[in-house]
């Protein structure tokens, strides 16, 4: 088992920046890959940005060159700097976790982006 609590959301305005961190407790030896998803009202949850243990990185197009993803492993945390915000990021951000093939969650943080 897997546990992962977020902290970092909030209100934002347009062109801000805010940064997510993910602490993950448990059988985190197992833990491969990390990542942020998505979810805006109305819309499927979407892959924002994912960082293996070996330190690859991918990103969605739409945050790609604004969004950071990054791993501590020491204290099992991951991060996610979100720079130059828009309305359109507005959504509640999940962590993930993967652990041989299972996939663990967060309880979700609420990222809201001002025009």
């Amino acid at each position: 088992q897997v546990q992962l609590v977020e902290s970092g959301g909030g209100l934002v305005q347009t062109g801000g920046s805010l940064r997510l961190s993910c602490a993950a407790s448990g059988s985190i030896f197992s833990i491969n890959a990390m990542g942020w998803y998505r979810q805006a009202p109305g819309k499927q949850r979407e892959l924002v940005a994912a960082a293996t243990s070996g330190g690859t990185t991918n990103y969605v197009d739409s945050v790609k060159g604004r969004f950071t993803i990054s791993r501590d492993n020491a204290k099992n945390t991951v991060y996610l700097q979100m720079n130059s915000l828009k309305p359109e990021d507005t959504a509640v951000y999940y962590c993930n976790a993967d652990s041989y093939g299972l996939d663990y969650w967060g309880q979700g943080t609420q990222v809201t982006v001002s025009s």
